[in-house]
């Protein structure tokens, strides 16, 4: 399709250049190009400098994003891959996703025991995702939680240094370094995923129609419908990094059902809600999201904007 070599961003960590090179690959199958004729461009992201802190407490997923977002609208490269769930809600008006890949799967992983049940009494279980926090603490207040941030192999040897009993990753990333056999995946439908968990997401700048052409040839419409109907939902709630958000969506047809369940940062409360609407429809997340903060007490509602 091009002789032009085309520049694809990355971070640096073996799972973000393991999803760039599954890009690479399946754009090299849809438009016949050679591995030459895609070059992968690493940058060294902020939220992988700093692993000391929350995410939330030094800028929350931007930390991901923006050394990317600036080599994209500096035409340094054409386009960018990152974990979906990774991406914040509200993204420059300049950028777009352009192409979404078939999705994971989106389960958590958990290592160190064979499930939530078999933690033992007490047990500390390192994470930095509210989400995974306040899901634990909200089955198991026994339990503790200890912050763990870094790439899979830096909270695997967390682990194995005794600084936690147990940790949860993303199935997803596992699968996709060739470690599907580490840990226990857990039942989605019992521990909510995060929300876009398992997605690819491809970005490129928006008035760029010749990359969004090239990239629309990837785009895996299920899940693109999915993803931005999860992130609909997001924006309708009005989360930060604080937020604890679980959230699984199915399709059936033209049907999606999404079920989503919201915590208080200690656990202690949660509501749940489901609905069911039309692929595409804005207003089934949103609707969603008013139920689900209707339902909330304070300590819930207090981390999220929405209304």
């Amino acid at each position: 399709m091009t002789n032009t070599i085309l520049r694809l961003g990355t971070r640096r960590s073996p799972l973000a250049l393991a999803q760039a090179e599954e890009v690479r690959a399946r754009l090299m199958a849809a438009h016949g190009l050679g591995a030459e004729a895609i070059e992968l461009v690493t940058v060294l992201a902020s939220g992988d400098r700093v692993q000391d802190r929350p995410l939330a407490e030094i800028g929350g997923k931007a930390l991901w994003t923006k050394e990317l977002d600036a080599a994209l609208l500096a035409g340094e490269i054409q386009f960018a891959v990152h974990s979906a769930k990774d991406v914040e809600t509200l993204r420059p008006a300049q950028i777009a996703i352009a192409a979404v890949l078939p999705r994971a799967d989106v389960r958590d992983v958990l290592v160190g025991a064979a499930s939530i049940a078999h933690l033992p009494s007490g047990a500390r279980l390192g994470t930095s995702a509210p989400r995974r926090a306040a899901q634990l603490l909200n089955l198991r207040p026994d339990c503790q939680v200890v912050p763990f941030r870094g790439n899979v192999a830096t909270r695997l040897a967390k682990l194995a240094a005794g600084e936690a009993d147990a940790t949860l990753l993303a199935a997803a990333g596992l699968i996709r370094l060739g470690q599907s056999e580490v840990g226990a995946a857990l039942d989605a439908t019992e521990w909510l995923p995060a929300p876009g968990q398992g997605a690819i997401a491809v970005e490129c700048r928006s008035d760029d129609a010749k990359t969004v052409t090239l990239l629309a040839a990837i785009d895996h419409a299920p899940s693109r419908t999915g993803l931005l109907a999860e992130r609909a939902l997001l924006a309708a709630l009005g989360g930060n990094c604080h937020s604890a958000i679980g959230v699984l969506t199915s399709l059936a047809g033209d049907m999606l059902t999404m079920r989503a369940v919201l915590f208080s940062p200690d656990g202690a409360e949660r509501v749940e809600a489901e609905a069911s609407f039309t692929a595409g429809d804005s207003a089934g997340p949103a609707g969603l999201a008013h139920a689900l903060l209707a339902k909330a007490s304070p300590a819930i509602t207090a981390h999220f904007t929405g209304s």
